[in-house]
């Protein structure tokens, strides 16, 4: 069990998902090429702060039904639910859906967002489609991969599994940081160094950007401000 406090997890919200991968590429520069969303998503509400939280995973389908018995889904069901109530919370729902293409039904709803609020759950990452976009819980944030109308057959194929949304691996229990860039995974030993990663970034940015902003700006002055950057 890791020692990553609520507290911990509310600092890293204060900054966008772009500061975070920024920071994280100076602790890791490994990260520059692994562990964040490649693709366009549609953010639900792109005025909603960051969410970060644990990540709670499964996968689904819906374009056709599930061939597990009542009874097994009922099961699958609540072996479901009881992963996405599980501690430590805040949560983060990463659900990939399986079809080809991907969101044919939609997981994510007035009637989802709502249990799922309840449980400890701040939003979800999905490569799937979300609907109800007017009627879902306030404050759930939703980055997905289509908007339809339709929950067709959507059902749990497999829970706390190993998932993959638009080049992000998941597991559960990762820490993810999302907002209407994109998601990410923080490494849960990066989580205490990030901000003062971020710190050391946002004086080097500041040093070029009032730069940038001088009335004597010019390309030998940038090339000498980039250079002073590394000094800081």
């Amino acid at each position: 069990m890791s020692n990553i406090t609520r507290d911990d997890l509310k600092l890293l919200s204060q900054w966008d998902t772009p500061t975070i991968c920024n920071g994280l590429e100076l602790i890791s520069p490994d990260s520059r090429s692994a562990g964040f969303t490649t693709q366009n998503m549609i953010c639900s509400d792109p005025k909603l702060p960051p969410i970060v939280g644990f990540a709670r995973t499964a996968t689904i389908r819906s374009r056709r039904p599930s061939t597990l018995s009542v009874d097994a889904e009922k099961t699958l069901n609540r072996v479901y639910y009881a992963h996405i109530a599980e501690t430590p919370q805040p949560t983060i729902t990463i659900i990939q859906d399986l079809d080809s293409p991907a969101g044919f039904g939609a997981w994510w709803g007035e009637v989802h967002t709502t249990i799922h609020k309840a449980f400890g759950c701040l939003g979800t990452v999905t490569n799937g489609s979300i609907r109800d976009l007017n009627e879902c819980a306030s404050g759930f944030q939703m980055l997905a991969g289509s908007v339809g109308p339709s929950h067709a057959h959507v059902h749990t194929v497999e829970v706390g599994c190993e998932v993959g949304i638009f080049s992000m691996t998941v597991r559960p229990g990762d820490i993810i940081h999302a907002d209407q860039h994109g998601a990410v995974v923080v490494p849960i030993g990066s989580v205490k160094k990030l901000p003062q990663a971020i710190d050391l970034i946002m004086r080097r940015e500041k040093t070029v950007l009032d730069a940038a902003r001088s009335s004597d700006f010019d390309v030998d002055k940038l090339m000498n401000t980039i250079a002073l950057t590394s000094k800081i």
